[in-house]
């Protein structure tokens, strides 16, 4: 029986999993261009998924090559005569477990033979043995390369890069790869994001050459659709599937684990409910709670990167609490760095948070930091038993006791002090009242107006 997966890659005989075809049709295209490029999206957003089942689907005409660079350690990448000699083993093991359609002898051969005399310590060298490869394959080769974050920290990535370019520029006479595909979060057309002082001299990184990869991968709701519909068809549940996916994409704006992660929920947690219910917006309110209120890898993430860049944080902070706006400019880096991995995204040239669900996150973690010693927040804890009647929050009632604290607390403040901070205290006062009954969600359009719309 098929499950939905968000650990690891997604099979399509194993897992429930949207179609791809299409999206894989589409880098057919740059392929049979002869096109460079780099898949560049957020963490746990379907990249090596994706990889995976274009080996496959690209193996009808050209030879596939594809390695990963991840877990490799500091050792394989450290040195030039490593990083060449981590990626002849790489291609070598493709070949020794037989991780290539249909290849041909004089390639196997070539890469045992490298392998058995120790390999290749030296780009020139590596550069020379790799138009070898070419050369020698009967079907053109594609290059794929996923993880290569692991390695854009070193130098000697970009020396590897700057090969690749000039190999790329020299096709015409030269043999090369029909297309290199390489991935991870970081653009590579912008590792000087990511290069230490020491190698400042190679701030602009080769890879200028690759072409825009403008694939949408996010989950549009008929694709969402289409995976429901293939479960409800396997397990014979009653399931209202187009309401269903438009609820899950309103929470999750399409992003492909936060989809599958809301799925799994549902199918592995509702137990207590029938099946109609369970996939029905109360209970995809449920899952979505749950997931709210969880430890999870790629929230960790979140935390870590807006720690890291303080910009950033301020700039989340001013979207969510103040409603400001701001112009969609890639060359801002807080801005790019919230784009890159999936934080931030554009919207009518404009800068808003990319979904529901990262929205609230991001409410939880910076309200959180008041909560210890916030007046407000206190009172909304005190007072919270009173609000909530057969599972129906008393919102008039709420709103009435807010103000009187709120006037009696902040009354004497500055006007510039109220409008910044209203807010922020009606969510601690609002906090402790509907924490484990309930969700909050402030409508985009009002707040960005200094005004607050919530669904609580």
């Amino acid at each position: 029986m098929k499950y939905f997966n968000t650990n690891g890659i997604c099979y399509p005989e194993e897992h429930y999993m949207i179609n791809i075809e299409k999206r894989l049709a589409e880098i057919r295209e740059l392929v049979d261009q002869r096109k460079y490029f780099t898949i560049n999206r957020a963490r746990q957003y379907g990249k090596t998924t994706t990889l995976n089942l274009l080996v496959q689907y690209l193996s009808d005409r050209y030879t596939v090559f594809f390695i990963s660079f991840e877990g490799m350690g500091s050792a394989a990448f450290g040195t030039e005569s490593a990083f060449c000699h981590t990626l002849c083993r790489l291609l070598y093991d493709t070949v020794h477990y037989e991780e290539v359609p249909s290849l041909d002898e004089p390639v196997k051969r070539l890469l045992s033979e490298t392998e058995e005399n120790g390999g290749i310590h030296d780009i020139p060298t590596l550069s020379r043995f790799l138009s070898c490869l070419c050369q020698n394959a009967a079907r053109p080769i594609v290059l794929m390369i996923d993880e290569t974050d692991q390695v854009s920290d070193y130098k000697v990535f970009l020396d590897f890069l700057g090969m690749l370019r000039s190999q790329y520029l020299k096709r015409a006479t030269r043999p090369s790869f029909q297309s290199v595909i390489l991935a991870g979060i970081y653009d590579i057309k912008n590792l000087k994001q990511r290069i230490q002082e020491s190698s400042s001299h190679m701030l602009n990184s080769p890879w200028n050459i690759a072409a825009d990869f403008r694939v949408n991968m996010n989950f549009q709701p008929e694709d969402i659709s289409q995976m429901l519909g293939e479960y409800a068809e396997d397990k014979k549940y009653p399931v209202n599937i187009q309401e269903s996916a438009h609820e899950i994409y309103r929470y999750t704006s399409g992003y492909p684990y936060l989809v599958s992660r809301i799925c799994k929920s549902i199918d592995e947690n509702c137990v207590h409910r029938s099946p109609r219910e369970c996939w029905s917006k109360p209970g995809i309110s449920e899952a979505v709670k749950a997931l709210l209120n969880v430890t999870d890898p790629l929230f960790d993430d979140m935390l870590k990167k807006i720690t890291d860049c303080k910009e950033l944080k301020e700039i989340l902070y001013a979207i969510l609490f103040r409603g400001e706006s701001y112009p969609y400019n890639p060359d801002n880096f807080p801005i790019q760095i919230g784009v890159m991995f999936g934080f931030l995204t554009e919207q009518d040239s404009r800068v808003v948070v990319s979904n529901r669900i990262f929205e609230t996150r991001l409410y939880n973690l910076f309200l959180s930091e008041d909560l210890t010693d916030s007046i407000i927040y206190q009172s909304g804890d005190r007072e919270k038993n009173q609000f909530v009647r057969d599972g129906t929050l008393n919102m008039e009632l709420v709103l009435e006791k807010f103000m009187l604290h709120y006037q009696d607390v902040y009354g004497n403040s500055t006007e510039k002090f109220l409008e910044n901070n209203a807010r922020r205290m009606f969510l601690l006062y609002l906090k402790p009242i509907i924490n484990g009954t309930g969700n909050y969600y402030i409508e985009a359009q009002t707040r960005d107006q200094t005004r607050t719309i919530m669904n609580p």
